[in-house]
């Protein structure tokens, strides 16, 4: 590609910034790396014994194994066949595992994961353990990783907190090169449009439940991830944006032969880049403050989830990276966004991928000096590897150079003539504390919504207040007691055919919380993950019914415009019922050590 333009000075300042806040955690990181990386390959430290135990079931396997000359490539998998996006990987050991035999390596299965659906366990109890299940992941990946018998790994994961437990859990173990292994988005099912359509027809009583199953299954109907751009399809963009996938692998459908070539090929890029070698590509290299701020611009420019906020800062400070609401607000008023996918668009991410996909978007944003290109990814030094695409001839995979035009400008526009400025996402502040709020999908005229509160803290209670009629003037619904702390910051993406209803009916309608919203979420305004959280004691537990609030996304503010309100005693609530079922016993002590929203809402980190 053409050289890179010089870096934006926003883009600069605000790497400089992370850098700078960063230094106290991110050098005594890389000397943890050096330190480890100077002991030479792991194996070579484990007894006669421990090696037995580890090869013992290895059969053809274990000369390479005990001579250790070759390298084990370990194998960290999410696979279950609840998931569609997650299904293909069932045979990907048996592939892997093959794939290394010819080059004369070796690989393990070196332990699953847990991997939930929030597509299943939304509106249900299960969510109040999904935003949890990411440290269960990079926990579970630690135990994995622990036996040290690994000169590299291969990461096999998807979906909503699946992928950023993995990095915290590859940041972790930063001196083995990580490879990350996407399985790739199902065929394009009936129009996202549609399938709202029928949701919200549904919520008016306008449409049976049988209708709701047939639209609901046709849009959600074979292996792969669900194919609008919610929070699974955003973390496969920070993948490939990050330097961790092989570039273009990203998009490429289930059960095809790019596909299983791709996977033949992070295969071989998984034992070249091995301490064993000339090109030692160490995840705690690639994943510098550089990469992370790759990944907040890739989220920018094509309007990805807001569960990335939370995410995002989590999966950093586990690279010694220190992140902060105000390096998304800095990062998003000088993106544009350059995509139109589903919630935000029309199209999703099949039509999104066949209009040039992140190879255009890369190189367009490279061009106009917004995303690091000197950085170290597994593909190579420097991120113009990403501007390259995938090609299989007569069976033989090569890279060549990617579109330098967008082939649908409906869906994916140049950085110069973009669908919008900026990349949507608003950091508020006011006397509610912090929140954030994604605009790329909201109407202009509805940014600024000022209403009296009903107040909440149950999803249930709000839908039966809508089929009650309550709602019939202008309303900003607050659900409050959703934080980390109090029920594990659950989605409410159940509440989003209600509220866009009401919106429909001509009411300025806009949603506080200090809980999440789902990346599937759009087009009602919403000021979410409110900082401190009711259950800590902040502002929104001193909030009552027709209390005034202004969210203002334009000026970033969030506030309670009643007198008094910020002096009252904060609402002490009962919370006894979210304590128990569906394994929420056993996240007592998560919730009672949890980070705050703001810092990715950790508890292991």
């Amino acid at each position: 590609m053409d050289r890179p333009a010089p870096l934006h000075p926003t883009i600069a300042r605000v790497t400089e910034r992370i850098r700078a806040r960063s230094r106290a955690a991110r050098e005594p990181y890389l000397a943890r790396l050096a330190e480890a990386a100077a002991k030479g390959p792991v194996r070579a430290h484990l007894s006669c014994s421990n090696q037995a135990h580890a090869y013992a079931a290895m059969a053809a396997d274990k000369p390479a194994l005990a001579a250790g000359r070759a390298p084990n490539i370990g194998i960290i998998t999410a696979y279950n066949d609840m998931l569609s996006a997650h299904q293909p990987y069932e045979s990907y050991p048996a592939q892997i595992r093959e794939a290394a035999r010819r080059l004369g390596a070796t690989a393990q299965v070196a332990g699953g994961v847990p991997a939930m659906c929030d597509g299943v366990t939304q509106g249900q109890a299960g969510m109040e353990l999904s935003l949890f299940s990411r440290d269960v992941i990079a926990l579970a990946a630690g135990i994995g990783l622990s036996h040290n018998c690994y000169d590299s790994v291969m990461w096999l994961g998807v979906c909503d907190k699946i992928v950023p437990g993995l990095i915290m859990a590859a940041a972790s173990f930063g001196h083995l090169p990580s490879v990350f292994v996407p399985a790739g988005p199902m065929v394009s099912g009936i129009p996202n449009d549609e399938k709202a359509r029928v949701r919200n027809a549904y919520a008016e009583g306008k449409a049976t439940r049988e209708e709701l199953m047939a639209a609901e299954m046709g849009s959600y109907h074979g292996p792969g991830t669900c194919t609008f751009y919610g929070t699974a399809n955003t973390n496969q963009m920070l993948m490939e944006v990050m330097g961790l996938h092989l570039p273009g692998a990203t998009f490429i459908n289930p059960g095809t032969p790019m596909r299983e070539a791709l996977t033949g090929a992070a295969v071989a890029k998984a034992a070249s880049i091995t301490a064993l070698g000339n090109d030692y590509r160490p995840a705690g290299e690639i994943l510098d403050e550089r990469a992370y701020v790759n990944g907040m611009v890739g989220l920018m420019a094509t309007g990805g989830s807001t569960n990335l906020i939370l995410h995002l800062p989590a999966m950093a400070r586990a690279s010694g990276v220190l992140l902060d609401l105000e390096d998304f607000d800095e990062i998003s008023a000088v993106v544009p966004l350059m995509a139109r996918v589903y919630p935000n668009g029309l199209a999703d991410v099949n039509h999104f991928h066949a209009a040039g996909g992140l190879q255009y978007l890369i190189r367009d944003l490279i061009g106009a000096g917004l995303l690091h290109e000197d950085v170290k990814t597994i593909a190579g030094d420097g991120l113009a590897h990403y501007t390259r695409e995938p090609v299989l001839s007569d069976g033989v995979l090569s890279w060549r150079d990617g579109p330098a035009h967008s082939l649908n400008q409906k869906i994916l526009r140049p950085a110069a003539d973009p669908f919008a400025a900026s990349g949507g996402l608003r950091q508020l502040k006011g006397n509610l504390g912090r929140a954030v709020i994604k605009i790329s999908a909201v109407a202009p005229e509805r940014h600024v919504v000022e209403a009296p509160a009903r107040i909440f803290q149950d999803q249930e209670a709000v839908k039966a207040a809508f089929r009650a009629g309550e709602f019939t003037s202008d309303v900003v619904v607050v659900m409050r007691f959703q934080g980390p702390q109090a029920n594990g910051m659950p989605e409410l993406h159940s509440l989003t055919p209600v509220l866009s209803v009401l919106q429909d009916r001509g009411l300025k309608v806009a949603l506080v919380t200090d809980g999440r919203m789902s990346g599937a979420s759009g087009k009602v305004p919403a000021a979410i993950h409110a900082s401190p959280e009711a259950m800590g004691g902040g502002p929104l537990a001193r909030l009552e019914d027709g209390d005034v609030i202004r969210l203002d996304a334009r000026e970033g503010r969030l506030d309670c415009l009643t007198p008094g309100f910020a002096e009252r005693a904060p609402l002490i609530p009962d919370l006894s019922a979210n304590r128990h079922g569906i394994g929420r016993e056993l996240f007592e002590t998560f919730r009672r050590n949890v980070g705050t929203a703001e810092t990715g809402a950790c508890v292991p980190l």
